[in-house]
């Protein structure tokens, strides 16, 4: 098992802030699951609009936080950092259901496991939680795709 901070998460991922989602791994499995965190605080910069007066962290970022720490499962597994020229893209969502409301000083924990890897696509069962509470949970589908080279930071 593996521990990752967000210097190290930042090799794997090639999203930045506002856009990073995942702050800390605490556990990984190669080709198995991984435990990530996301301390959420209110200087996001969503909860400006989302809502201003009852601030709650926009279901699709939840979403997305779980599809990041997938992406850090497959590219971990595979032994690959960031690439220049192939980016793991969100393709799919099954089954996704929100439980629980994610407010500001939440700490979102998500656990994310493989199901499968076939030619360049992943499926990973993903959960999220709150305090042991069950925040959103579904199936996520990650297709890593080559794209044009982009400068690496």
């Amino acid at each position: 098992m593996s521990v990752m901070d967000i210097q190290q998460i930042m090799k794997y991922l090639p999203h930045r802030y506002p856009f990073l989602l995942v702050d800390r791994v605490l556990e990984i499995e190669d080709g198995k699951r991984i435990l990530a965190l996301k301390n959420v605080t209110m200087n996001e910069p969503f909860f400006q609009g989302h809502f201003p007066h009852y601030p709650v962290m926009p279901g699709v970022l939840i979403i997305e936080a779980m599809a990041q720490t997938g992406a850090l499962l497959a590219l971990h597994t595979l032994g690959e950092e960031r690439e220049r020229d192939a980016l793991f893209f969100f393709v799919g969502i099954d089954g996704a259901r929100f439980k629980r409301q994610v407010l500001p000083g939440d700490q979102l924990m998500m656990e994310v496991t493989l199901i499968r890897y076939v030619r360049n696509v992943g499926k990973f069962k993903a959960t999220a939680h709150v305090g042991g509470q069950l925040a959103c949970e579904g199936e996520l589908m990650c297709a890593r795709r080559p794209v044009a080279a982009v400068d690496a930071e």
